[in-house]
């Protein structure tokens, strides 16, 4: 296989690599942002919902908030998990297949 042949296989796996990020961030970026914008949107219109109280000192906003919260750390643990697994794996396939070329 030429060097050129290579070098096209290695750009393929690159774009592929950006393409599969671009996903990931942007399916994640779309759950905390339909999260975020939906809580929103209940404390504009619906607020006596999250008034409503579930004990003496507490009303339901309080765990929605806080399940807000807990979601945007979880997704945040998805993404470093998937990008200290597959993603590291696969940017340092492409990195030394390219410095394999260069040698």
């Amino acid at each position: 296989m030429s060097a050129r042949e290579t070098m096209r296989l290695d750009e393929d796996k690159f774009s592929a690599l950006v393409a599969r990020k671009w996903t990931v961030s942007l399916v994640l970026s779309a759950i905390i942002l339909a999260a975020y914008y939906g809580f929103i949107l209940l404390l504009a219109f619906g607020r006596e919902f999250l008034a409503a109280r579930t004990g003496e000192a507490m009303t339901v906003g309080i765990p929605v908030g806080l399940g807000l919260i807990v979601l945007a750390w979880a997704l945040t643990g998805v993404y470093v998990f998937w990008a200290n697994g597959s993603y590291d794996k696969a940017v340092d396939e492409v990195v030394f297949s390219i410095r394999s070329e260069e040698q």
